[in-house]
């Protein structure tokens, strides 16, 4: 029996959204702390999102260059499960923590390896917009991550299928692709998301 892919849904900003992503049957939801993404939220507002959220559904902090620290209290203020770092933390993290490195940027696949973190998510390179940006990239290069990845980077209802076929990754991730404007999600978007990973495995 095949192991069922894990769904994220990131850049969720609203308790609406959320309860929206848990019922359209998502295994994990995003959380942007970080100031420069059009999906921020503070730690008011992620409380606010997540205080309805079932309990089977992961919460997962996203940060950019965070400190381990920093990470570590805003998951006890919120009540996070995980964290999903960009960079790389300045010291253990004492939690959970998901890495997320760009395709085919240099090195990459040794940081994979190397890395410390329970899961690697594999995203699109993306400049200074870290993530979010709609645009996909080969997906025969995720295989040379040596480990269980997060597949991320342009995935949609139409094509998170085929991504599933060809990479078998322990989990994709969206997030631009399901929404109407940036922060504001597609409830309609997110259910065909879930239901057409959901029909692959």
């Amino acid at each position: 029996m095949a192991l069922m892919t894990r769904v994220k849904i990131c850049g969720i900003t609203t308790p609406g959204d959320a309860q929206a992503a848990a019922e359209a049957g998502v295994d994990a939801i995003g959380l942007n702390f970080w100031p420069g993404s059009a999906r921020y939220v503070n730690e008011a507002q992620a409380r606010c999102v997540v205080r309805d959220l079932p309990p089977d559904v992961l919460r997962i902090g996203v940060f950019v260059d965070a400190t381990a620290e920093e990470m570590e209290e805003m998951a006890a203020l919120v009540g996070l499960d995980a964290v999903q770092l960009h960079g790389a933390p300045d010291r253990p993290v004492r939690l959970r923590w998901w890495q997320a490195l760009s395709a085919g940027s240099p090195g990459w696949q040794a940081l994979a390896r190397q890395s410390l973190a329970e899961i690697i998510l594999l995203d699109t390179p993306a400049g200074p917009e870290r993530g979010g940006t709609g645009r996909t990239f080969d997906w025969t290069i995720a295989r040379e991550a040596g480990r269980a990845i997060i597949l991320a980077g342009g995935l949609g209802p139409d094509n998170v299928a085929a991504a599933v076929r060809q990479v078998r990754p322990w989990g994709v991730d969206a997030c631009s692709r399901l929404e109407i404007e940036p922060g504001r999600k597609d409830h309609g978007k997110m259910k065909a998301f879930v239901k057409a990973v959901r029909e692959t495995d």
